[in-house]
């Protein structure tokens, strides 16, 4: 037994060109959330090259592809490896993103 409309009715029942906003919203979410082997493979890179990058052996590389939690320095080391810039931005409520510096910019 099913209550409401399925996925499917909703979807069949949309026109066009709402299903192409939501198509598009969902392309840009996509691209939002990329992982880090996305991101290497996007950049056109290996895992051998980025641990020769990072002086580490290419295991560690594959292991931190798959890490969900990390120091903010080994995710810029990571993304400066793959020719990448990491800027954090942060969004309050009612107010435009600001670009957080990090404190390692700051000492730098």
């Amino acid at each position: 037994m099913t209550k409401g409309k399925n996925l499917k009715t909703i979807w069949d029942n949309l026109s066009d060109e709402r299903k192409q906003k939501i198509q598009a919203r969902t392309d840009e979410l996509e691209k939002e959330y990329l992982t880090l082997q996305e991101l290497r493979k996007v950049a056109g890179l290996t895992q051998t090259e980025i641990s020769r990058s990072l002086n580490m052996p290419q295991p560690n590389v594959s292991r931190l592809e798959r890490e969900s939690d990390m120091l903010l320095s080994t995710l810029r080391n990571y993304i400066d490896a793959i020719g990448g810039n990491l800027t954090i931005s942060v969004e309050l409520p009612n107010k435009p993103p600001i670009c957080l510096n990090l404190l390692s910019d700051l000492v730098e």
